[in-house]
């Protein structure tokens, strides 16, 4: 498997810090932080190069709020400079680790998103018998430190850019407190390894993508599902044959072992087709699809997609 280097001089290099100010102020231009920060744009440029070149960058404190709909979850903000520094990296780094991503991953990848994944689920859910629906229980706050970055290793290996890599991982603040245990573990070593990714960083939203990665070649290239779909943590495997999804589901949950995760015991099942499937705040039915939560009061049903 190649390995890169030599990225860190593109990472800080003044023309990607200044697009990476351009796309983290999307929607934000006119925030006070934003603001601020452009009003000497080019020195703070220069000052936040200097600081990354130097080793002396440290990421600010997180502003944390929480959230209800769709589902209760905890969302971090970093402060401004961070988000800068955060695009900076993922302009360089994503396209190395994108091609390695498998077409049937549609979070937060360019040209993919939540209306392609919903197609894509109809199609197959009309297509097949049965549908093997998985959620990995409190993923993000169970994301391994130590497993992370050995994946992110598997492809890079210049040591300025996974320092930063490490420096932006270590800097994630606590998270809703997830107590699992593994085998080979004994009674502390869950307080003992760190875990968690702040909801809400465009970093932590890329590195949730390749913390699935090996999961999602394991199903298709392992258990020979051809018919599968992943945003996020939610993912579903479709099929004629259900004694073939019963087998898959005992699989992923052994191989998830190994990313120290577990599947929602409740929201992972087994589903015949013909009776319904949630999915991205949608119930997918063979002839309609139908608005779930306080939209669905509005708007019973809305036309299939043909995707």
């Amino acid at each position: 498997m190649k390995r890169y280097g030599h990225l860190f001089p593109k990472i800080t290099a003044f023309e990607n810090l200044l697009i990476a100010a351009k796309n983290a102020q999307k929607g934000k231009r006119y925030q006070n932080n934003v603001l601020a920060f452009n009003h000497h744009l080019e020195d703070t440029l220069f000052q936040l190069q200097n600081a990354l070149n130097a080793k002396i960058y440290q990421p600010g404190a997180y502003t944390t709020f929480e959230i209800k709909e769709p589902k209760p979850r905890l969302i971090s903000a970093a402060p401004y400079r961070e988000r800068v520094v955060h695009h900076a990296l993922c302009n360089i780094i994503i396209p190395i680790f994108e091609r390695t991503f498998v077409t049937e991953s549609y979070a937060n990848r360019t040209g993919f998103g939540t209306h392609r994944a919903l197609q894509r689920f109809i199609k197959f859910a009309r297509s097949n018998r049965y549908i093997l629906q998985c959620d990995i229980q409190k993923y993000f706050p169970s994301i391994d430190h130590a497993i992370l970055k050995s994946l992110i290793r598997r492809k890079i290996k210049c040591p300025d850019t996974l320092w930063l890599i490490d420096k932006i991982i270590d800097n994630s603040n606590p998270q809703i407190p997830v107590v699992a245990f593994f085998p080979g573990d004994d009674l502390l070593t869950p307080q003992s390894r760190r875990h968690g990714l702040p909801i809400g960083n465009l970093t932590s939203q890329f590195f949730a993508n390749v913390y699935l990665n090996g999961l999602d070649h394991f199903i298709k290239e392992n258990l020979k599902i051809t018919q599968y779909v992943r945003y996020v943590d939610d993912f579903a495997l479709f099929s004629d044959d259900d004694a073939l999804l019963k087998r898959a589901r005992l699989a992923i949950e052994e191989y998830l072992v190994t990313l120290r995760l577990k599947i929602h015991p409740i929201k992972s099942q087994f589903i015949e087709a013909k009776h319904g499937a949630n999915f991205l705040g949608f119930r997918v039915f063979p002839h309609c699809v139908r608005v779930q939560g306080k939209f669905a009061t509005c708007q019973a049903a809305i036309t299939p997609f043909t995707g």
